[in-house]
């Protein structure tokens, strides 16, 4: 078992995740997505992305087993992004949304059981409004 302040950092990308998810779910392409509300769905998601990427670091890595993903790009991708603001590119942010933030998701749900105690904290943190993107969560 692994400690439970794995999960804190767990629940945090899972919640930026779905947060991506609805900021960009009515958009059809990444030139639509950068360009819609002033960029404001963009600029936050790239903001999550970074989250995502810093969160990813505290995360055991004895906890990240699978090799569906490259878990080094994803903290690679946090200091790309917040060293490089200028040059972010929309397609990139577009095709992490699309192909690499549903596996990321599959494989951090896949964690959770092996984190002490993690239904209690789960139950616990579900009692948040900040977590109420996770309520898929109960049933795990």
């Amino acid at each position: 078992m692994f400690s439970s302040k794995n999960l804190t950092y767990v629940l945090t990308i899972l919640e930026a995740i779905e947060k991506i998810f609805y900021y960009s779910k009515e958009f059809k392409d990444e030139e639509e997505f950068y360009f819609a509300n002033k960029q404001l769905n963009f600029n936050a998601t790239v903001n999550l992305l970074i989250a995502i990427g810093e969160e990813n670091k505290k995360i055991d890595d004895n906890l990240k087993t699978s090799n569906a993903i490259s878990w080094k790009n994803i903290s690679a991708m946090r200091d790309k992004i917040s060293h490089n603001y200028r040059g972010i590119d929309e397609s990139m942010v577009w095709d992490i949304i699309q192909n690499y933030l549903p596996i990321l998701k599959t494989l951090l749900i896949e964690m959770l059981p092996k984190i002490e105690n993690y239904k209690v904290y789960i139950e616990e943190a579900l009692k948040s409004k900040y977590y109420e993107d996770l309520i898929y969560l109960k049933i795990i």
